[in-house]
This record gives structure tokens, sequence and C-alpha cells, in this order.
């Protein structure tokens, strides 16, 4: 697949080096892909009328993502200056709707696929099972400090929440990709859990949820969701008891309640 800042499968995904993301795939089986269709055509249909009012087009805070209405538009972080994109002027108001609508329709979507993902309760291959579980660590590690830097993640019985920045470039100086980290990280996990499991085929599904980064607190808060899943899956009482569950601030016990 050619190396862009915009690509999709049955979502629209931006990508851009330096850009912290909030990522969730799932096994093959674990969410069907139709199951989500009309979220996913709904979506693209918005972002289509947006960018063609001028709205936004990857430009802004570099991340590419649309924005909530609750956004500040002219807030500064350390992660980027929001910016007016050309034609935005014209259609405030049509634009506004347009977004919100968008924001509303992202985060139904976001309900049912972890809903989805809840529900299965059998997976074809238990994710959670030790000798998976270390897999799949050793492969969210595997590029961190060369071309990611972790934050967060947690393995659940049929799917994974990361939270990582991409760093700007690697160690060659070379642009780094989600993309290509993905690829990476998806293709490492799948050929080595389907050896441990003495089994054939297609391990993921192709499609991942990514997240842009917005600024520290949407950082803080998809950590905190992701460290907490394995609680509001009742699977256990604290995050800390999970075995797949690992969080990059060393001994810091983050107010997670």
């Amino acid at each position: 697949m050619e190396k862009k800042e915009f690509y999709r499968h049955y979502l629209p995904h931006f990508q851009q080096p330096g850009q912290a993301y909030f990522v969730t795939w799932c096994l093959k089986d674990a969410v069907p892909p139709k199951a989500l269709h009309t979220y996913t055509l709904k979506l693209e249909m918005l972002k289509s009328q947006i960018l063609a009012l001028g709205g936004e087009n990857g430009s802004g805070d570099g991340s590419g993502e649309l924005h909530s209405p609750q956004d500040n538009p002219s807030a500064v972080t350390n992660r980027g200056t929001r910016t007016q994109n050309p034609g935005e002027e014209n259609h405030p108001s049509e634009l506004a709707n347009l977004k919100r609508e968008y924001y509303l329709v992202r985060k139904k979507y976001l309900k049912a696929f972890d809903d989805l993902l809840g529900a299965e309760r059998n997976p074809i291959i238990n994710l959670s099972k030790p000798a998976n579980t270390e897999i799949l660590i050793e492969s969210l590690k595997f590029w961190d400090g060369k071309k990611v830097v972790n934050y967060g993640f947690t393995i659940m019985p049929n799917h994974v929440h990361w939270v990582f920045e991409v760093k700007e470039k690697d160690e060659n100086g070379i642009a780094v990709y989600l993309q290509d980290v993905l690829q990476s990280v998806k293709r490492f996990s799948a050929n080595r859990i389907n050896k441990s499991e003495n089994r054939q085929g297609v391990l993921w599904q192709k499609e991942s949820f990514d997240t842009t980064i917005r600024d520290d607190t949407h950082l803080y808060n998809a950590i905190k969701y992701t460290l907490k899943n394995p609680v509001a899956a009742g699977l256990v009482s604290d995050w800390t008891l999970w075995p797949g569950t690992w969080c990059g601030f060393g001994d810091l016990h983050l107010p997670l309640g």
C-alpha cells in the first residue's frame, strides 16, 4: 500500500509523522465487517460534505481528525495549533452542523464497536492466554524508542487498545507512518500467535479504529479508557491486576477513578 497521509478501508484514516494515536483492533471474527456498515457510510458522506465546503483538510492541527463541537478552534497546546481552513468562513453555520453530526455519529460508531467487542465471550483465539499476551506485549514494545513512544496498552481476550505517539523520523531519518507501524505489529504478532496456536489463516480484522490525540486532556482520557477496559468488562477489580495491561509512566499510579 502506498504511504500517504490519508488512506481507507471501511473507515477513513489519517496519519502524520509526530502524531499521537489511540488505536483499537480486534480478531478477525470479533466484529463482522458489515455490522457497522450504516455508520461507516454516514461518516464517509459527512466527511465528503465537510471537505466540499472547505472544512477540515488535514492542515489544521496536523492530525487530519475532525474536531468535536467542544474543541476550542483557537486553542494552543503542546500538540499543535488549530487554524481555520480556507473556505470555513464562507459556510460557518452549515460546517458547524456537519461537524457536530460527524462527531455524534462517530461516538455512536465507537459505542457500537465496543458493545460488539464486549459481547463476544468465546473468541476463536483467546488473546489473554499467557502465551498470546506475551507475544503481543513483545510486539507492542518492539518499536518503542525507535519509531514510537508508548503511553499504554491493554490486551483484551479479543481485541487490543494501544495509545502511543509516532515519531517524526526513525533512527535512519525516514518518516514514520501509523500505517507502517500497525502493519508491522499486526503481521508479526499474527505470525507468532498462529504458530503458537498451531493454526493458519488471517488472525486480525483488516480494519483498525484509530483516533488522533488532540491535546493532553485527550491523551489522559485515552490512557484512562485503555487501562480501565478490563475493569469495565468485569474481568478484574483494578487495572493493575490485569496481566495484559501496561502503562508507560513507570511507577506512577494514574488517578483513574
